[in-house]
């Protein structure tokens, strides 16, 4: 099943409400991440950034993101054997597919695995917190 999106969150308010002053390569930024529906590295969000305003810098990508992940706007995925990836923290709760041969991230749903946890959870005496389940393949040939 695939993840339903919120309503996209407001970066702009988010990063002034902090104190952070809205600059022309913020806003592309933010625009950007507005948009997105993948799970981009911070050089892809450069390079999709650059192709606006090429006096954006990837410092100011790498500093925008910190900011945004420590308002809590956004989360940061570290996929093995690959850069950081973001995405929007607005949404359902989701869990990831990762294709080793593309990079792609597939996201989805599953009901049978949320219950699952929580039984696993209440039979050791835990109540789950937080959980990130990752899952890493590859494509059937042939199929």
């Amino acid at each position: 099943m695939a993840k339903q999106k919120n309503q996209k969150p407001d970066y702009e308010k988010m990063l002034r409400k902090a104190g952070i002053r809205i600059t022309r390569p913020r806003r592309i930024i933010v625009e950007i991440l507005t948009a997105t529906d993948d799970h981009p590295d911070a050089l892809e969000i450069f390079r999709r950034a650059a192709a606006i305003d090429s006096g954006i810098s990837l410092s100011t990508v790498y500093r925008t993101m910190k900011v945004l992940e420590g308002l809590g706007a956004i989360h940061r995925h570290a996929f093995e054997g690959g850069p950081s990836r973001f995405e929007q923290a607005s949404g359902e709760h989701h869990d990831h597919l990762i294709d080793l041969d593309t990079g792609d991230v597939i996201e989805f749903k599953s009901d049978r695995i949320e219950q699952l946890q929580n039984e696993i959870a209440e039979a050791l005496g835990y109540d789950i917190v937080h959980h990130r389940l990752e899952l890493y393949g590859r494509k059937r040939r042939g199929r």
